[in-house]
């Protein structure tokens, strides 16, 4: 069972389309309020930065479980230069994507552990390799993914379980898509091969993790080269 959290747009909705289009069985998640979700038995709604939450959404799949697949998609950003940063917003960010992630991890662990298989994938960013101003808040969650991977895999390793990290670099679809175009075309000069990625660089690297036994606790660099 393939589990994306943050299914609802970019690139979890895409990476949820294309596993079903190949018959995998899958699960996402959403967090805004959304009638057409809310008909669909695929989508739970899922608010990753409340535990409780998470152990609900964990009590209400358990019986579907099987061979777990976490893709951890489901993640929040806020732009601002450090000192002019609003502290509740700099906490939301890392709540979502740091804790949010933690909280999602932690309620479906126990059950791999017992079945004695999983599959972990984080996604972190090239923007927490950068130094990007105007990002701590994204690029100090999306960092912190990269100790909190190498922890996890190293407790869980002997249970059949693997824990690995994405460092995204720009791609067709996802957060960059939504700034100016101006803004895009200044990230495309950066970038070696002068466009951004094709979605399915990060499907074919998520197979691949899926696929391996032994790659653990590693962060893999899918960013055309601009780091």
């Amino acid at each position: 069972m393939i589990i994306i959290t943050g299914a609802s747009r970019g690139i979890g909705k895409y990476l949820m389309e294309e596993y079903l289009k190949l018959n995998r069985k899958v699960i996402g998640t959403y967090f805004k309020e959304n009638s057409e979700f809310e008909k669909n038995p695929l989508m739970f709604r899922l608010d990753v930065t409340d535990i409780k939450s998470a152990e609900k959404f964990a009590e209400e799949i358990k019986d579907q479980l099987n061979e777990v697949v976490l893709i951890n998609c489901a993640g929040n950003n806020y732009n601002s230069i450090a000192h002019k940063s609003s502290p509740e917003e700099w906490s939301n960010v890392i709540n979502t994507n740091l804790t949010g992630t933690y909280n999602i991890i932690r309620v479906l662990l126990p059950i791999m552990r017992e079945q004695g298989y999983g599959r972990i994938i984080n996604f972190s960013s090239i923007v927490a390799q950068r130094g990007i101003p105007g990002t701590s808040a994204y690029a100090a969650s999306k960092a912190g993914l990269w100790g909190m991977t190498r922890s996890m895999a190293a407790e869980n390793a002997g249970k059949g379980i693997t824990v690995n990290c994405l460092n995204l670099g720009y791609f067709e679809i996802g957060m960059i898509t939504e700034v100016s175009d101006e803004y895009q075309t200044v990230v495309k000069k950066k970038i070696p091969t002068g466009k951004f990625g094709d979605p399915k660089n990060i499907l074919n690297a998520l197979n691949f993790l899926i696929g391996s036994d032994y790659i653990n606790g590693s962060s893999l660099d899918i960013n055309g080269a601009i780091s």
